[in-house]
């Protein structure tokens, strides 16, 4: 599976500001950002983003996802904190 299709089935299925997605083979990392994070515990934002990935989770095409799932403000203040000094 390629890091554009897992992009793909996130867009169609959320509604998200931006999705970043990166990795090779079957193991992926996602940073998703969108308002619908405001609020929601880590957990449900998890389960949020694994719900349309679950058949490719379920045949392996997805063995290992890294998830970061943010509301605007949150990769906002996490953008500032990875630039360099």
């Amino acid at each position: 599976m390629e890091p554009t299709e897992i992009k793909a089935i996130l867009e169609q299925a959320l509604t998200l500001d931006e999705i970043h997605v990166k990795g090779d083979g079957s193991h992926f990392e996602v940073i998703a950002v969108g308002d619908m994070f405001d609020g929601m515990p880590r957990v449900k934002k998890q389960q949020t983003i694994y719900g349309p990935l679950m058949e490719h989770i379920r045949t392996n095409a997805i063995h290992a996802l890294s998830i970061k799932a943010l509301t605007p403000a949150e990769w906002a203040r996490d953008k500032k904190l990875m630039q360099p000094l």
